[in-house]
C-alpha cells in the first residue's frame, strides 16, 4: 500500500504535469507492453529525434512520479526538500518559456489494475504503441486476459485522429485493434503486418557478432536495415515500431534507416560487453519474465559459440504460474544447447528438476542463492570465447555478477543497469 505522502505527490505532480501539457500541446508517443518497452522507446526515439525536438523518460521514470517528472523534464528530488523545491521552480520556468519538446516519447509502466486508466487522465496520447501481452506481473492480474485488457485501455483513449501501432504477431495485442478509433498500422515478422521485416541475418567480424539486419517491407517497398551492435533477432520488433512511429510523423523510409543506424538498445538489455579472460557477455539483467528469458536463450542458441554459458536468476512476480514458467525456462536451456547453467535464486530450482529430467548432465548445473557468489564461481571456469547470457528479475540484481565478470570493472557506470548510488547502496535481499 502507498503512504498517504506518495499519493499526495502523485497528485501534485499530476497537476503540474497536466498545466505543462496544456501550455506546450506536445505530440504523445505513449507505449505500454509486457516486455520491450524500453527498447522500443529507444529504438523511436532513435527514429523521430532524427527530425524533431524530443524528449524521453530516462532512468526508470514510467510510473506515476516518473511520468509527470519527464513532461516537467526534472528529475526526482528523492527525501532531499530543496530539490523537490527546484522542481516547484523548474516547472514554474517550464510554463513560463516557450521552448519544449515538439514530442514526448513516454514508456508507462502498468504493473497493477487501473494505472492505465490512472495515465489516461492527465495524457493523451497522439499514438499509441503496444509491444505484446505476456505473463509480466501475472501475479496481480491473474490472467492474461486481464493483462491485454489494462493495455488496452491505452489504445481505446487514442481518438480517430491518432495512431495505433499494434504487434501483428501476438494475437492478444492485434486484438486490439477492434477497440480503437484510431489509425492502425501493424508491425511484425508476418506478412499480413502492414510493416514488416524478413530476411533476418546475424552479422559476424571475426567471430564476434556485430549486429542485424533485415529487408523491411512497406507498401509494396522493400529498404535494408542495419542495427549496429544489436545482438537480439527479437529487437526487430523494437525497430519496425520506430519505422511505424516515422512513418506517422513523415519521415522518409531511408531517412528513417538511416536513423536506425544509432538505435543502440538500453542498459542491462542484450547489451554484448567484453568479459573477463576473452569471454563475452550477453547483458541482459534489467527484467525479466518467461517470454524475455526465451527469446534471451533464443539468441544465445543462434549465435556462433566455443561455449555457452546460461547465468539465470529468478522470474519474480509470476504467482501460481512460478513453477510452470521456470520449467519452460528448463526445457528451453535443454533445446538451446547451452553448455553450462548457473542457476540464482529458489525459484530457479524448478528450471534445474525440468533440465535435469531431460537428461542434461548434472556436473554441469550450478546453483546459487545470492547473486554474488555466483558470479565467484563463474570466474572460476570462464575461458576465451565463451558467450555468458546474464538474465533474471530486478529483484535478483544480477547486473552484479555481470560487474564482476566485466573485463573493463572501471567503465561498469556507463555499461550497466542500477548503477546510480542510490541502487548501489541497496544490498540484496532474498526475494
Amino acid at each position: 500500500m502507498k503512504s498517504k505522502k506518495i499519493i499526495y505527490l502523485e497528485k501534485i505532480l499530476r497537476a503540474m504535469a497536466v498545466v505543462v501539457l496544456k501550455r506546450h500541446k506536445p505530440k504523445i508517443v505513449a507505449i505500454t507492453g509486457s516486455v520491450g518497452k524500453s527498447s522500443t522507446k529507444a529504438a523511436v526515439f532513435a527514429v523521430l529525434s532524427s527530425k524533431f525536438y524530443v524528449r524521453e523518460n530516462q532512468k526508470n521514470y514510467n510510473n506515476e512520479i516518473g511520468i509527470p517528472l519527464t513532461i516537467i523534464g526534472a528529475d526526482s528530488g528523492g527525501r532531499n526538500i530543496f530539490k523537490w523545491l527546484w522542481i516547484f521552480f523548474k516547472w514554474i520556468l517550464v510554463i513560463i518559456f516557450p521552448k519544449y519538446p515538439e514530442i514526448l516519447i513516454l514508456e508507462l509502466g502498468v504493473d497493477r489494475v487501473g494505472d492505465m486508466k490512472y495515465f489516461m487522465s492527465f495524457i493523451k496520447p497522439t499514438v499509441g504503441v503496444v509491444t505484446n501481452v505476456s505473463l509480466s506481473h501475472i501475479e496481480f492480474f491473474k490472467t492474461v486476459e486481464n493483462i491485454a485488457k489494462e493495455k488496452r485501455v491505452l489504445i481505446e483513449s487514442v481518438d480517430s485522429n491518432g495512431w495505433a501501432i499494434l504487434n501483428q504477431d501476438d494475437e492478444n495485442t492485434i486484438k486490439m485493434s477492434q477497440n480503437t478509433d484510431a489509425q492502425v498500422i501493424s508491425f511484425g515478422q508476418s506478412e499480413d503486418a502492414k510493416v514488416n521485416a524478413s530476411n533476418l541475418v546475424y552479422n559476424y567480424q571475426e567471430n564476434k557478432p556485430e549486429g542485424i539486419s533485415f529487408k523491411l517491407n512497406y507498401e509494396g517497398k522493400n529498404i535494408p536495415i542495419r542495427l549496429k551492435n544489436i545482438l537480439a533477432g527479437h529487437y526487430v520488433y523494437a525497430a519496425l515500431v520506430g519505422v511505424a512511429a516515422g512513418i506517422v510523423f513523415k519521415i522518409n523510409l531511408v531517412d528513417i534507416a538511416n536513423a536506425l543506424e544509432k538505435f543502440r538498445s538500453p542498459q542491462g538489455r542484450m547489451n554484448l560487453l567484453d568479459g573477463k579472460s576473452g569471454s563475452y557477455i550477453i547483458d541482459d539483467t534489467y527484467n525479466a519474465s518467461p517470454m524475455s528469458m526465451l527469446a534471451a536463450l533464443s539468441v544465445l542458441e543462434q549465435l556462433k559459440a566455443q561455449r555457452k554459458i546460461a547465468v539465470l536468476g529468478d522470474m519474480l512476480e509470476l504467482g501460481d504460474l512460478t513453477e510452470s514458467g521456470h520449467r519452460e525456462i528448463g526445457k528451453k536451456i535443454s533445446s538451446a544447447k547451452i553448455d553450462i547453467l548457473v542457476a540464482v535464486g529458489q525459484r530457479m530450482k524448478f528450471a534445474v528438476a525440468e533440465l535435469v529430467a531431460l537428461g542434461f548432465p548434472p556436473a554441469n548445473i550450478f546453483q546459487f542463492d545470492d547473486p554474488i557468489s555466483a558470479s565467484e564461481k563463474v570466474l572460476e571456469f570462464l575461458t576465451a570465447d565463451d558467450f555468458v547470457l546474464i538474465k533474471g528479475s530486478q529483484g535478483m540484481r544480477m547486473e552484479k555478477i555481470t560487474e564482476k565478470i566485466l573485463a573493463n570493472t572501471q567503465n561498469s557506470e556507463n555499461l550497466l543497469c542500477r548503477q546510480s548510488k542510490q541502487w548501489r547502496n541497496i544490498p540484496f535481499v532474498k526475494p
